[in-house]
């Protein structure tokens, strides 16, 4: 018959082992709720549920790519641009032959900044609001409301609807090949038709009715927005080196004072 001593050993040995075996299970649960959930893990390639098929439109707002331009004329706005306009030779106008909007200022419309987007998308992008796009870049969709009338138009992509919001070059394209244009070379050139200080969405029929116009000829029908237009001319004629002719000038001016 076994001793006390053995059986107390033996009662010993035993509970140590059931001790040891809950802290081993223990320890593997533990372990097994610290390792990464699929949630976790590195994002795959793979598109998230509810996510639109590659090159379709997300239907949700977007932000726009770039500041909206001020619509409204500060006294200094106004004071800077006299100063510009003052400085701005005035000539008259060199003669249109030989121009071609394609040769001469590039394809409507490039990317002249590189960040993979075109020109009109790069400013429906930043003139209208509550955007939809397919991809990166296409504005689908958006709402604007024209600097030149102050009217709301609904913004919709597609054949006989995208006309309705158009890209006004401030200076006119042809406007600027006769007032010195001519003399910059083909990347300045480019670079003018694609400078965003040049241009605003706006609609059709606004800029049907500018055509290639100056100051003179044609301005906004909001006078309200008469400062900011003129002061947009002013700076861009400035900074590609062009000029104005006297009659130009003088609507320019009259427009100043009021600001």
């Amino acid at each position: 018959m076994p001793s006390r001593r053995r059986r107390r050993t033996r009662l010993t040995l035993t509970s140590a082992l059931i001790a040891l075996g809950i802290a081993v299970i223990g320890y593997a649960l533990h372990t097994t709720d610290l390792q990464p959930t699929e949630a976790d893990a590195a994002p795959t390639a793979t598109a998230s549920v509810g996510a639109s098929p590659v090159g379709e439109p997300t239907n949700t707002p977007t932000a726009a790519s770039a500041p909206e331009p001020s619509r409204a004329s500060s006294p200094a706005d106004a004071a800077r641009a006299r100063t510009l306009l003052a400085a701005l030779p005035v000539k008259g106008k060199a003669a249109a032959t030989g121009y071609d909007r394609t040769a001469d200022f590039g394809t409507a419309w490039l990317d002249v900044d590189r960040n993979g987007c075109d020109t009109r998308n790069d400013v429906l992008a930043r003139d209208l609001t509550e955007i939809t796009k397919r991809g990166p870049c296409t504005v689908t969709s958006g709402e604007l409301v024209s600097p030149y009338t102050g009217g709301a138009i609904d913004f919709v992509r597609g054949n006989t609807t995208s006309t309705e919001v158009q890209i006004d070059h401030v200076v006119a394209l042809e406007n600027a090949w006769i007032t010195g244009a001519q003399q910059l070379d083909q990347s300045e050139r480019a670079a003018l038709a694609n400078d965003p200080e040049n241009l605003f969405a706006v609609d059709q029929h606004s800029n049907a009715q500018k055509r290639s116009g100056d100051a003179a000829t044609w301005l906004p029908a909001d006078t309200a927005f008469r400062c900011t237009y003129v002061e947009h001319q002013i700076t861009v004629k400035t900074e590609y080196r062009l000029w104005v002719v006297p009659a130009e000038r003088d609507a320019m001016s009259r427009v100043l004072e009021r600001c």
